[in-house]
């Protein structure tokens, strides 16, 4: 079963968007020269592959993980090739003094799109996991922001989140922050970004889980009563590649809600997936009964599967591409709507932000709830709630 059918849809979202705008994003990509960060990630390398099935003049992709960098290379070479452009892969840390010595060798780009982020909501669950998220979601998007502006980049593209929008975990907190530096910046260069739903099957998402768990023959385990938006890793590109390239400054792309996308929860797509492999579900009451089931259960042509209500920290009841006070553009595209920001900047605030983290790291001592209050001092109506409860605690 194709991954479209999984999550209940037959076809995908964004062919009449990328068909219309076909032969305009060909001219300019192939004119372009690109640099990826974090461009090994799900959404990283669907953005890379969009970028180079469109013979870009320059392709840099940079990531943390050498061993992604690897898969991505044989995954583009073995299902498009070669261009005659100049693609290369770095394995660097872009927070360190190796990437600032690669940029400072070239750095001749003209868009810029930042993938990497810490995009778990269950890294809230220590201080210092939490710290690092802040550095990469935050000050690592506005450390390539300047280097960008004194390279002469043209454009720079930042992934945010849905979860940005009204914000109820510290993951989606840290992207909104991360929105208003962004609006800062874009005095000095225009940047566009993207808001969009779960991408199924990426690494680390819950969906990849039900595939490890198959392959390690292990119980499914999902809530019943959360239920999300999906998009395929290809369309996760498209949305990002469209946004880069025709997003006005300070624009915001997202998916429009249609027939198309609709909410779908993750049992539902653990039943459709468990019956695509040819076994049919077996619904087990708790977490012993499961692991037991799953060393026996597969011969007998089932598989057990453990569906549970959701009572851990940061997880949102809907989700949202927009705020009630953001003015929308719904018509330049038929799947893709647009939030148009006006500048809108408040210095101290951003400046309170950075001295806090500072003085923070600068005592190497923290504990959540002092970033917690710092993020309610931000975002005023930040609808966090502890529950004491983490994802890890769970299979």
């Amino acid at each position: 079963m194709q991954i479209l059918e999984l999550i209940g849809r037959q076809k995908e979202l964004f062919e009449a968007d990328i068909k219309a705008n076909e032969e305009q994003l060909k001219t300019i990509v192939s004119a372009s020269r690109f640099l990826v960060i974090g461009g090994a990630g799900s959404i990283g390398q669907a953005v890379t592959k969009e970028i180079f099935k469109r013979n870009p003049k320059k392709l840099h992709v940079v990531d943390i993980s050498e061993n992604n960098l690897v898969e991505l290379v044989r995954d583009i070479r073995s299902s498009f090739g070669y261009i005659d452009g100049d693609f290369k892969t770095y394995g660097l840390d872009i927070g360190s003094i190796e990437y600032d010595a690669f940029i400072g060798s070239d750095g001749q780009y003209d868009y810029v799109l930042n993938l990497s982020a810490l995009k778990h909501v269950r890294s809230e669950k220590d201080p210092f996991t939490l710290m690092r998220m802040i550095d990469v979601n935050i000050f690592n998007t506005e450390k390539t922001i300047q280097q960008s502006i004194n390279t002469g980049v043209k454009k720079y593209f930042c992934v945010s989140t849905d979860k940005a929008a009204n914000p109820v975990n510290m993951m989606g907190a840290s992207k909104r922050i991360m929105e208003m530096f962004l609006m800062r910046k874009s005095k000095e260069i225009s940047i566009s970004t993207a808001r969009f739903a779960n991408v199924a099957f990426s690494d680390g998402s819950l969906l990849h889980g039900f595939d490890q768990r198959i392959k390690k023959q292990q119980p499914i385990v999902a809530p019943n009563d959360i239920k999300r938006y999906f998009v395929i890793p290809k369309e996760s590109g498209e949305l990002c590649l469209m946004s880069c390239i025709f997003g006005q400054n300070r624009d915001i792309f997202f998916p429009k809600l249609n027939e198309s996308l609709h909410l779908i929860s993750f049992a539902d797509i653990a039943i459709k997936y468990v019956k695509s492999l040819g076994y049919e579900p077996f619904l087990c009451q708790d977490e012993d009964e499961a692991r037991a089931l799953a060393k026996t259960l597969p011969q007998q042509g089932k598989w057990p599967c453990l569906f549970t209500k959701s009572d851990t920290t940061g997880e949102k009841d809907f989700e949202e591409f927009f705020t009630e006070n953001e003015t929308l553009d719904m018509a330049t595209f038929v799947n893709l709507g647009v939030i148009k920001n006006q500048l809108s900047v408040d210095n101290e605030k951003l400046k309170m932000f950075e001295k806090t983290i500072e003085d923070l790291k600068s005592k190497k001592s923290w504990k959540k709830e002092d970033l917690t209050q710092l993020f309610f001092e931000m975002i005023p109506d930040f609808g966090h709630k502890e529950t004491g409860k983490y994802l890890d605690h769970k299979m």
